[in-house]
């Protein structure tokens, strides 16, 4: 029998996890362009990456040996508050006259306990449901999806209030961060293992599967996945800047997609959330390859549907639907990829090569993309200064778009012609 109560404490875990990284990571991008950081964008969304190479390594080992994994999730989430809560507030305080360096610093303190937790969230979730007697792979799913329930929730939330340009952002993020802090407290406990042996730094950080670069086939999908990754946060920085830039002109000033571009982008977490129901299908009918494939066109449709499109109408259906392909592009190869991981490797570096993963993917791909756009939407919009005409703003957000569109399907041709083909697999089992 399913303890409900257990689901539902786990239910509000997730919510809140998500919740935390919803009240911003959108919405930032276009706080910073409307304060005179817009080119910076790039170093606020690679922070997460470059922290995401270490800290969930090192925060893992804290709580399986020294500190209970809902304690650790609790100590970093107290921290990661209190960091991004006084981001918020100096935002606030300071206005129109903020400041890169404060404000970065606080919010990459704050990032950097942050990002641990969301493994340790699933750490703490797997823990209790087996303790329950419960089974992880069909009722955590039910729960995790709460996760994205609680990150839409927010979008909309900051939107609605007027906060997405500006610096209440944070200071919301804050306190729903020391909000779980404290709720982490009341969890199940997770047990220490401190009789274990001495640990071995290396393997903890998942460097041991770096050894998979010895074959061919694994070095090659590793490395484009480093490529693909380029683009998984450029939209996440620069896609409500580029919608707010749009209030600039008179005849789109007054738009939904203008005044409201968080909601709009909130889209794409939706159509995410669904297309995780077609995956079994897809993978069954054309095997992984095809589907991976399928997710990079989707990010060459994501991009040039932005720089086609435009706030009135038609032309906000082409963002509509950027936002409905982007559940393809993001979910097909993130799921199929680490399939693919899974089914590959040998079982005793299962673990470790899903770190390599998510590192490539994640973490280097990431980093070097969002620096990378950020460089391309200096030159083609913020370096026309403020003075600027919306019209060559315009063309210069489009240019962006579509070079992004043209990398991505250049990796989607790459992809193509140099990658195996896998087998389909009729029986295959799909495990969230």
């Amino acid at each position: 029998m399913k303890n409900k109560s257990l689901q539902f404490r786990l239910i509000v875990m997730n919510f809140l996890e998500f919740a935390v990284w919803g009240s911003y990571l959108i919405c930032m991008g276009r706080y910073l362009s409307e304060h005179g950081m817009g080119t910076h964008i790039g170093i606020f969304y690679s922070i997460q990456g470059i922290v995401s190479i270490f800290m969930p390594a090192l925060m893992g080992i804290v709580a399986d040996r020294w500190i209970p994994a809902q304690k650790t999730l609790s100590l970093c989430h107290l921290l990661a508050g209190l960091f991004m809560g006084a981001a918020g507030i100096y935002g606030i305080g300071a206005g129109d006259a903020v400041q890169f360096g404060p404000l970065f610093s606080l919010y990459a303190l704050s990032v950097a306990f942050y990002m641990p937790t969301i493994a340790l969230t699933n750490s703490v979730a797997f823990n209790a449901l087996v303790k329950a007697g419960m089974d992880t792979v069909k009722d955590f799913p039910p729960i995790r999806v709460f996760g994205t329930v609680g990150f839409i929730a927010m979008e909309w939330c900051i939107d609605l209030m007027g906060f997405q340009s500006t610096a209440h952002q944070f200071a919301i993020s804050g306190g729903l961060s020391l909000l779980l802090a404290a709720y982490s407290l009341t969890l199940p406990n997770c047990e220490v293992n401190k009789s274990a042996g001495k640990v071995d730094l290396v393997e903890a950080l998942g460097l041991k599967a770096f050894t998979l670069f010895k074959q061919k086939k694994m070095a090659l999908f590793f490395i484009f996945c480093m490529f693909l990754g380029v683009s998984l946060q450029i939209t996440n920085g620069f896609a409500t800047p580029f919608l707010g830039s749009f209030a600039a002109a008179p005849e789109f000033a007054e738009a939904f997609a203008v005044k409201h571009s968080t909601m709009l982008v909130s889209i794409s977490q939706i159509c995410e959330a669904v297309c995780i129901l077609l995956i079994p299908f897809f993978l069954k009918r054309f095997g992984i390859k095809n589907v991976m494939l399928l997710a990079m066109f989707a990010w060459v449709l994501r991009f040039a549907f932005f720089g086609a499109g435009d706030p009135g109408m038609p032309g906000v259906l082409l963002f509509v639907l950027s936002c409905i392909v982007y559940g393809f592009a993001f979910d097909f190869f993130n799921i199929s990829g680490a399939l693919y991981v899974d089914q590959e490797t040998d079982p005793s570096m299962r673990s470790s090569a899903q770190g390599l993963f998510m590192v490539m993917t994640n973490g280097i791909g990431a980093t070097i993309g969002t620096l990378a756009a950020q460089a391309v939407v200096n030159k083609n919009v913020y370096a026309l200064g403020n003075a600027a005409q919306f019209a060559d703003v315009w063309a210069g957000w489009k240019a962006s778009w579509y070079s992004f569109a043209a990398y991505a399907l250049v990796v989607a041709i790459a992809f193509w012609i140099f990658f195996p083909k896998t087998p389909v697999n009729k029986n295959i089992e799909i495990k969230h």
